[in-house]
């Protein structure tokens, strides 16, 4: 309740997990059938970097800055910087999209998006953003509630994103469990789990703990940008993709990378590997 986005929107993490997010959703465009995408930490759908508290740490000048209005050092991220660009159409960058946002600007009008969000504040940014979108729904809710409340979509086709400030201890036992019941209730469906990258240890328990789920096809992939010689910071992010769409692991494997070398890193690097294959 106490975390504020607006503070890191942009950065590195952002570029990451956005850009992914992007490819997913592309990928579920392919087939004309209807998806539901579900946001279970929606945060409030776009922000100002020019406002103070993104001023305050400038985050996003190592992050969104570094891409947006250049040429893409990978194809692959297109999709996401065209979603950066369609909500700053004079040329300079301003607003950067939340999940909510960027999912939206790439829905078809068959689509559908469910947004969850339990800051009182929040929610009510969120539902002006959306206001008169018959195509998305905001709830007041929390997370895991509402994994359990929007599973299985009626169009049984989707994305779940899966996205947690990591403000208390046990987010990771949390994630786990929420995605287990979520899982079992749609087994075809896929999830996207974010998660940092400060202390080691406490990614392998992670890891450990979704390998013994029973869980099959997660893809791991991790974005690294300084030695991991300290807990002290963010020293990258992963993303754990259970069903990820076809080839997904060798497009990453190679955008990944290119994102690292576009972006001002001491360290770190890119990871893509299976978890847990079929």
């Amino acid at each position: 309740m106490n975390y504020r986005h607006i503070f890191h929107a942009g950065n590195f993490a952002d570029v990451m997990k956005h850009a992914v997010l992007a490819l997913i959703v592309e990928h579920l465009r392919a087939k004309p059938a209807p998806v539901c995408v579900l946001d279970t930490h929606a945060g409030i759908g776009r922000y100002d970097l020019t406002s103070d508290p993104a001023q305050r740490t400038l985050e996003y000048q190592d992050g969104i800055a570094r891409l947006f209005g250049h040429a893409p050092p990978h194809p692959a991220l297109a999709p996401y910087l065209d979603a950066v660009a369609s909500l700053n159409p004079g040329g300079a960058l301003r607003w950067y999209p939340g999940s909510p946002r960027l999912a939206r600007a790439l829905l078809r009008p068959q689509d559908r998006l469910v947004l969850s969000e339990l800051h009182p504040d929040d929610v009510q940014a969120l539902r002006r953003e959306f206001a008169g979108d018959r195509q998305v729904a905001v709830h007041h809710q929390d997370a895991y509630e509402a994994l359990k409340a929007h599973t299985p979509p009626k169009e049984k086709r989707g994305l779940v994103l899966i996205d947690p400030p990591f403000e208390e201890p046990g987010e990771f036992d949390r994630l786990v469990a929420g995605l287990t019941a979520a899982h079992r209730r749609w087994p075809t469906g896929i999830y996207a789990i974010w998660y940092p990258i400060k202390e080691r240890p406490a990614v392998w328990r992670f890891h450990d703990a979704l390998e013994a789920s029973g869980i099959r096809r997660i893809l791991r992939t991790e974005l690294t940008i300084h030695p991991e010689d300290t807990h002290l910071r963010l020293n990258g992010c992963g993303l754990a993709i259970v069903n990820p769409p076809w080839r997904l692991d060798e497009t990453l494997g190679a955008l990944l990378p290119a994102v690292h070398a576009a972006l001002p890193t001491t360290g770190g690097g890119a990871l893509v590997d299976w978890l847990v294959p079929e």
